[in-house]
């Protein structure tokens, strides 16, 4: 595959989404760096699964190795003061009455690109890649492309930067995320991917499924895991 030479900073919490784009990136471009969020989030494990994952995938070739740069940890704990959801606090996962579940977190994704796009421009980096889809989602609105496209605008004209925004799962399903990251890394990733990201809104490692660690009855697993049996059912 051509790469660019183009540098690109990946938002990664150590789930199977971001994952997968920090493979697609490694995959693309001559450097990359990940920046995480700890916002006072309920699934916490997320952030202490993060080092090993990141180490697991700098080994997994000399070339990611060498790619793979620094790792950069944002506290916004601001988040979790403002909001008032099922992914900051131990309440009950339900829809709400806009039709949007209480797992949605108001402005998160847009802080996220924001502070993603402020240490990009310290950093000399020109791409900032995140997992946002509007196929197999929640309904939440930031995850839209229509958002995103109009959030580079704005940091665009806001910092007078070119800074270029790539969801690569955006048009894909999690079936089709699976065999993304088989495309990329082989069955060696998705074996990475499946015991070694946390993805699971209740933060439960526990047993560990075909397709991966979780309660198994959350938004986010049933995604999981039903994307993974209709990949695994195609293979």
């Amino acid at each position: 595959m051509t790469r660019s030479n183009d540098s690109a900073l990946v938002l990664f919490s150590g789930g199977q989404d971001s994952t997968t784009c920090l493979a697609w990136a490694l995959a693309r471009y001559q450097r990359v760096e990940t920046i995480g969020y700890d916002y006072g989030q309920r699934h916490s494990i997320e952030l202490s699964m993060r080092p090993s994952l990141l180490e697991k995938m700098r080994g997994f070739s000399s070339d990611w190795k060498d790619r793979l740069g620094e790792d950069h940890m944002i506290d916004l704990g601001l988040i979790s003061q403002l909001s008032h959801t099922a992914m900051t606090e131990d309440i009950e996962i339900t829809m709400q009455e806009n039709g949007l579940p209480n797992t949605f977190v108001p402005g998160r994704n847009l802080m996220f690109m924001m502070v993603a796009a402020t240490l990009a421009y310290r950093r000399g980096i020109n791409v900032l890649v995140g997992g946002m889809c509007e196929t197999d989602f929640s309904g939440y609105p930031d995850c839209r492309d229509d958002s995103m496209k109009a959030l580079q605008v704005a940091l665009n004209l806001g910092m007078a930067t070119r800074l270029k925004l790539e969801t690569p799962l955006m048009w894909i399903n999690k079936a089709e995320t699976w065999q993304l990251a088989e495309r990329l890394g082989g069955t060696k990733l998705v074996d990475l991917i499946r015991a070694d990201t946390h993805t699971c809104y209740l933060g439960e490692r526990g047993t560990l499924h075909d397709w991966g660690h979780g309660c198994g009855t959350c938004p986010a697993c049933a995604l999981r895991a039903r994307g993974y049996q209709e990949y695994a059912a195609g293979l």
